[in-house]
């Protein structure tokens, strides 16, 4: 009797580093975490705090309720902490919570609420504002709700740029979404360079460092590999600008995957190597999923790229400063 053992195809996985959550993602998940530890349940959360379903689901199944907007909250549940997600909010919504007498927890990342202090500065410079982003986005929903409706200009492509028309005789400045594809928008603004040579730009890149960092780590691995997965949500801004930037840089393959039961396997056949990132919203348990799932099919080396270092973190609301998470009280 011939005992036989089929070895699986060698897979060399180049793990990009930076990846996965950033310190806004993570102060938002702690926000709502916290405050179910010091409240109790219900907390409710205006949107998704952050774009991710397994992060979402895991904080519904701890007590939290996810509304798209305050009217969804039962009336006698106004008393209830109300927590408003990372992407940031228009001015009318904690005007809302106010005139309902809800308690909120704001929870927008501390970067976004730079970018919305810079159009508010703007307009009280007396100057016309063009935000770079995407339609529809909810943190470009918040920025231009900063301002009165019809204030703030969206410019989403180059052609954009070059056919906008000034309202006005006022100076131009422009700010950004903070997910962006880092040279998408150089190019946008380039051209907004060249026609308003006197366009006032941001103080500082509204372009957050995580995103930035995770881009440029796709495009060191990318060319060098046979497929690029990246992790995370398809509604995802960045997410879906790692997955534009591995096709971009070179890689023929290029895909976003939320879950390892979502691969599709045939993507993969006579693959030899396999970049692996994931969004500021994806957890690191995702990314040990995927691996997981090829290392069922594949015999797998895994290597860490890291292109660059990350230790900012930001402070939590003052409502949560006094609360001790309970695995740090059970182990301290």
């Amino acid at each position: 009797m011939s005992n036989t053992t089929q070895s699986k195809p060698p897979l060399s996985i180049s793990l990009c580093a930076p990846r996965g959550f950033c310190a806004g993602v993570d102060r938002a998940i702690q926000i709502v975490e916290l405050a179910l530890e010091k409240y109790g349940r219900p907390v409710y959360v205006r949107h998704e705090i952050v774009h991710n379903k397994f992060v979402v689901d895991g904080l519904k199944a701890k007590g939290a309720v996810f509304v798209e907007e305050l009217a969804e909250i039962p009336a006698g549940d106004t008393d209830r902490p109300v927590i408003f997600s990372a992407h940031g909010v228009p001015k009318s919504v904690p005007e809302d919570a106010q005139a309902r007498n809800m308690f909120y927890l704001d929870a927008t990342c501390p970067l976004v609420s730079k970018v919305h202090k810079e159009a508010q500065i703007h307009d009280r410079r007396e100057r016309e504002v063009l935000l770079i982003g995407h339609a529809g986005h909810p943190e470009v929903i918040g920025t231009m709700g900063q301002l009165p409706e019809g204030t703030v200009e969206l410019i989403e492509t180059e052609d954009d740029a070059l056919n906008y028309q000034p309202k006005s005789d006022k100076p131009l400045a422009y700010i950004t979404q903070t997910t962006l594809s880092v040279d998408d928008t150089a190019g946008i603004v380039a051209v907004l360079q060249d026609r308003f040579p006197d366009i006032v730009a941001p103080h500082k890149e509204d372009i957050c460092y995580a995103t930035t960092n995770r881009q440029e780590a796709v495009k060191h691995v990318a060319p060098s590999v046979d497929a690029m997965v990246v992790v995370g949500a398809p509604n995802s801004s960045n997410s879906q600008r790692l997955r534009e930037v591995a096709e971009r840089a070179g890689c023929k393959i290029s895909v976003l995957i939320q879950r390892a039961s979502d691969i599709k396997w045939s993507d993969f056949e006579g693959m030899r190597s396999l970049g692996l990132t994931a969004g500021a919203s994806a957890p690191e348990t995702l990314v040990e999923e995927i691996i997981n799932a090829f290392s069922e099919r594949f015999d797998v080396t895994v290597e860490t790229v890291r292109t660059a270092e990350e230790t900012i973190s930001f402070n939590l609301p003052r409502e949560l400063r006094d609360v001790v998470p309970a695995n740090q009280a059970a182990t301290g």
